[in-house]
């Protein structure tokens, strides 16, 4: 569903050629020169703003406590002008740093960036991601958007099964009983 909504936000936007365009050019080992007239395009701006608002963690003020709901006050103008100026000279402004909660009852740092960041990244993303999606891998599935640990599993799973093997999956084990494990086996351990 996430993928049909964005392939419809790209044709709404008159993207989807550009980025089918930078994927194919990308796939056949071209060179890229003068993206950023793409990544400042009025079109390529106003859909990082569709993604953005999109995106739950929209509502969550960075360091200048703005959110996607006080950007939305602005113009259309008024944003893509300031996203387009961003181009010219860019400096990220500092994150805001929280700390999530883990199972193990530690915490993880996590940087929220601001809004205009958040957009601004957005605009470049949206631009990379189909030269770099081209060029990566097929059977690579972390941290890439159509990718994710079901179609990585799913197929580990049909390797196992076209080499008539058996597997079992370990969760949840401490890496410091792994390593504990590995270095009891080695013996002399300077």
């Amino acid at each position: 569903m996430l993928k049909r909504k964005k392939l419809r936000h790209n044709e709404y936007y008159d993207m989807q050629f550009h980025f089918d365009s930078l994927y194919a050019q990308s796939a056949n080992g071209q060179n890229f020169y003068g993206l950023i007239d793409l990544m400042q395009s009025d079109e390529n701006i106003r859909l990082a703003y569709r993604n953005i608002k999109r995106n739950t963690g929209s509502s969550t003020a960075g360091y200048d406590e703005l959110t996607i709901e006080d950007i939305s006050q602005l113009s259309v103008v008024e944003v893509v002008s300031t996203i387009q100026r961003m181009f010219e000279r860019y400096v990220p402004k500092a994150v805001r740093r929280v700390y999530i909660p883990k199972t193990n009852g530690k915490t993880r740092p996590l940087g929220i960036p601001t809004i205009w960041d958040r957009l601004f990244q957005q605009c470049i993303l949206q631009v990379l991601e189909p030269i770099c999606e081209a060029r990566f891998y097929k059977h690579s599935y972390g941290f890439r958007s159509i990718r994710s640990t079901h179609h990585a599993k799913a197929r580990f799973e049909t390797l196992i099964n076209r080499a008539c093997l058996y597997h079992f999956i370990l969760e949840n084990i401490p890496s410091n009983a792994l390593i504990a494990e590995r270095v009891s086996r080695l013996g002399d351990v300077r």
